[in-house]
């Protein structure tokens, strides 16, 4: 494992983003940097398709999502 330097306000966007995610920042990190260099080689692909893929490609099944029943006073 190396070190990598990155530009100060980068670094601060990733410890914010942590905080979300529940990641460590070099977790975070390599997350963004996994997910960027997927959505480089596969341009056709959405975000969302890329996650899906690796979920899929590491075992998890998803649930099923249950129906939404919209509440009293709204569409």
């Amino acid at each position: 494992m190396g070190i990598v330097n990155i530009d100060d306000d980068l670094h601060d966007q990733l410890r914010r983003a942590c905080t979300v995610t529940s990641r460590s920042i070099n977790a975070q990190a390599n997350f963004w940097i996994k997910v960027g260099m997927l959505c480089e080689m596969h341009p056709d692909c959405s975000f969302q398709d890329i996650v899906a893929q690796e979920l899929r490609a590491a075992g998890v099944r998803p649930q099923a999502l249950k129906p939404h029943t919209a509440k009293p006073g709204r569409a």
